[in-house]
């Protein structure tokens, strides 16, 4: 497969809403696996497909435990709340504290077209948040709690 330039900072299509994937098509098994080589590359735990300038609803996510593509994810049932250290492949070098459920449900379609329900919690449930929030053009940097943003870039 192949890598994926993944798209920084102010790219135009961080900020673009998604579009749902009717199809379960070789091209979206191939995006997949391209977004997984990406993102292991990368070393990171998720990425979602606008990160890599494709405005479809997938994404990629590999906590350690079993690796998970997410189409057309919707989270639901959002439990507790816990603050940690967030980054994103796309705003390198940047960090801050973002505060996410401690767990939730996230309903999606697997590779094979069928309709799947995981209940997600710690690590995996942030993953699924922050994933979930790029399709919606919403990244990291909008949560993190007021000064606790982590820049190094100029360092």
């Amino acid at each position: 497969m192949a890598l994926r330039q993944i798209r920084m900072d102010s790219d135009p299509v961080l900020r673009k809403q998604t579009r749902s994937i009717d199809v379960i098509s070789d091209r979206i098994r191939e995006l997949a696996q391209d977004m997984f080589d990406t993102m292991y590359q990368a070393e990171g735990v998720g990425l979602a497909a606008p990160q890599v300038g494709i405005l479809k609803k997938i994404v990629v996510i590999d906590t350690g435990e079993n690796p998970i593509v997410l189409i057309n994810p919707t989270v639901s049932e959002p439990e507790g709340s816990i603050i940690m250290e967030e980054a994103c492949l796309s705003f390198p070098e940047r960090s801050g504290q973002v505060d996410r459920p401690e767990k939730v449900k996230v309903t999606f379609t697997d590779l094979e077209g069928g309709r799947q329900t995981l209940e997600c919690e710690g690590l995996l449930a942030r993953a699924v948040c922050h994933e979930v929030d790029h399709l919606n053009g919403i990244v990291f940097l909008d949560k993190v709690i007021e000064g606790t943003l982590h820049d190094d870039r100029n360092a």
